[in-house]
Protein backbone atom coordinates (compact mmCIF):
# COMPACT_ATOMS: atom_id res chain seq x y z
CA UNK A 1 0.00 0.00 0.00
CA UNK A 2 1.79 3.00 -1.12
CA UNK A 3 1.33 5.86 0.80
CA UNK A 4 1.38 4.73 4.19
CA UNK A 5 4.73 6.23 5.28
CA UNK A 6 3.14 9.79 3.87
CA UNK A 7 0.35 8.74 6.12
CA UNK A 8 1.97 8.01 9.42
CA UNK A 9 4.29 10.86 9.13
CA UNK A 10 1.36 13.28 8.58
CA UNK A 11 0.05 11.79 11.94
CA UNK A 12 3.45 11.85 13.75
CA UNK A 13 4.69 14.90 13.38
CA UNK A 14 1.55 17.07 14.22
CA UNK A 15 0.87 14.58 17.64
CA UNK A 16 4.76 15.45 18.66
CA UNK A 17 4.51 18.71 18.50
CA UNK A 18 1.30 18.94 20.37
CA UNK A 19 2.88 16.46 22.76
CA UNK A 20 5.85 19.03 23.43
CA UNK A 21 3.51 21.22 23.90
CA UNK A 22 2.08 20.01 26.64
CA UNK A 23 5.42 19.31 28.09
CA UNK A 24 6.63 22.49 27.67
CA UNK A 25 4.11 23.72 30.40
CA UNK A 26 6.17 21.10 33.23
CA UNK A 27 9.19 22.29 31.61
CA UNK A 28 9.54 18.92 29.38
CA UNK A 29 9.95 17.51 25.86
CA UNK A 30 9.16 14.43 24.74
CA UNK A 31 12.66 12.83 25.07
CA UNK A 32 12.44 13.55 28.28
CA UNK A 33 9.21 12.27 28.51
CA UNK A 34 10.45 9.02 27.54
CA UNK A 35 12.99 8.48 30.75
CA UNK A 36 10.79 9.20 32.91
CA UNK A 37 7.80 6.72 31.37
CA UNK A 38 10.52 4.35 31.30
CA UNK A 39 11.37 4.37 34.94
CA UNK A 40 7.86 5.02 36.09
CA UNK A 41 7.05 1.49 34.23
CA UNK A 42 9.98 -0.32 35.19
CA UNK A 43 11.13 0.93 38.10
CA UNK A 44 15.26 2.09 38.91
CA UNK A 45 16.93 1.34 35.52
CA UNK A 46 20.10 1.87 34.29
CA UNK A 47 21.17 4.09 31.51
CA UNK A 48 21.98 1.10 29.48
CA UNK A 49 18.56 -0.41 30.13
CA UNK A 50 17.19 3.03 29.12
CA UNK A 51 19.16 3.37 25.77
CA UNK A 52 18.60 -0.36 24.73
CA UNK A 53 14.71 0.06 25.04
CA UNK A 54 14.50 3.15 22.74
CA UNK A 55 17.53 2.23 20.38
CA UNK A 56 19.12 5.29 21.30
CA UNK A 57 22.90 5.89 22.06
CA UNK A 58 23.88 6.14 25.73
CA UNK A 59 24.94 9.82 25.91
CA UNK A 60 21.96 10.91 24.47
CA UNK A 61 20.60 8.96 27.63
CA UNK A 62 22.96 10.54 29.73
CA UNK A 63 22.13 14.04 28.92
CA UNK A 64 18.74 13.39 29.27
CA UNK A 65 19.08 11.65 32.79
CA UNK A 66 21.49 15.10 33.27
CA UNK A 67 18.72 17.59 32.86
CA UNK A 68 16.17 15.24 34.64
CA UNK A 69 18.51 14.90 37.77
CA UNK A 70 18.78 19.33 37.73
CA UNK A 71 15.36 19.58 37.62
CA UNK A 72 14.90 17.10 40.58
CA UNK A 73 12.81 14.47 38.88
CA UNK A 74 14.81 12.45 38.88
CA UNK A 75 18.26 10.98 41.26
CA UNK A 76 20.88 8.55 41.26
CA UNK A 77 20.71 5.64 43.70
CA UNK A 78 23.62 3.61 44.78
CA UNK A 79 25.02 0.41 42.46
CA UNK A 80 26.94 -2.49 43.53
CA UNK A 81 28.86 -1.35 40.66
CA UNK A 82 30.21 1.93 40.75
CA UNK A 83 30.40 2.10 36.96
CA UNK A 84 26.45 1.71 36.69
CA UNK A 85 24.02 5.07 36.98
CA UNK A 86 20.87 3.71 38.25
CA UNK A 87 18.44 6.40 38.99
CA UNK A 88 14.94 6.33 40.16
CA UNK A 89 12.41 8.93 39.52
CA UNK A 90 11.90 11.51 43.14
CA UNK A 91 8.80 12.64 44.31
CA UNK A 92 8.46 15.34 42.61
CA UNK A 93 9.05 13.60 39.68
CA UNK A 94 6.09 10.51 40.47
CA UNK A 95 4.14 14.25 40.45
CA UNK A 96 4.92 15.58 37.30
CA UNK A 97 4.15 11.78 36.33
CA UNK A 98 0.52 11.54 37.44
CA UNK A 99 0.20 15.18 35.85
CA UNK A 100 1.66 15.00 32.54
CA UNK A 101 -0.08 11.68 32.37
CA UNK A 102 -3.55 13.19 32.96
CA UNK A 103 -3.44 15.66 30.40
CA UNK A 104 -1.87 13.25 28.15
CA UNK A 105 -4.94 10.59 28.39
CA UNK A 106 -6.59 14.04 27.71
CA UNK A 107 -5.11 14.70 24.50
CA UNK A 108 -5.18 11.25 23.19
CA UNK A 109 -8.83 11.50 24.26
CA UNK A 110 -9.39 14.02 21.69
CA UNK A 111 -7.42 13.24 18.68
CA UNK A 112 -9.19 9.93 19.29
CA UNK A 113 -12.39 11.79 19.11
CA UNK A 114 -15.22 10.44 16.35
CA UNK A 115 -13.03 7.37 15.39
CA UNK A 116 -15.23 4.44 16.61
CA UNK A 117 -14.27 2.04 19.18
CA UNK A 118 -13.75 -1.10 16.77
CA UNK A 119 -11.06 1.27 14.70
CA UNK A 120 -9.70 2.24 17.72
CA UNK A 121 -8.90 -1.02 18.66
CA UNK A 122 -7.66 -1.89 15.50
CA UNK A 123 -5.25 0.82 15.50
CA UNK A 124 -4.10 0.19 18.71
CA UNK A 125 -3.37 -3.43 17.87
CA UNK A 126 -1.78 -2.68 14.35
CA UNK A 127 0.93 -0.43 15.28
CA UNK A 128 3.17 -2.48 17.09
CA UNK A 129 3.04 -4.94 14.85
CA UNK A 130 4.06 -2.68 12.07
CA UNK A 131 6.94 -1.84 14.88
CA UNK A 132 7.71 -5.63 14.86
CA UNK A 133 8.18 -5.74 11.29
CA UNK A 134 10.31 -3.25 10.90
CA UNK A 135 12.66 -4.22 14.26
CA UNK A 136 12.40 -7.49 12.24
CA UNK A 137 13.76 -6.43 9.16
CA UNK A 138 16.51 -4.35 10.15
CA UNK A 139 18.00 -7.18 12.07
CA UNK A 140 18.11 -9.39 9.45
CA UNK A 141 19.20 -7.09 6.44
CA UNK A 142 22.91 -8.30 6.25
CA UNK A 143 21.80 -12.05 5.97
Amino acid sequence: MQGFFKRYLGVYRPLITRLNELLAGYDLSYSLWQVIVYVENNGPATLVDISSHYNVEKPTITRRVQRLEESKLVKQIASKDRREKIIQLTKLGEEVYKACRKDITELEKSVMEGIPLEERVAIFEILPKIQENIMNRGEGQNE
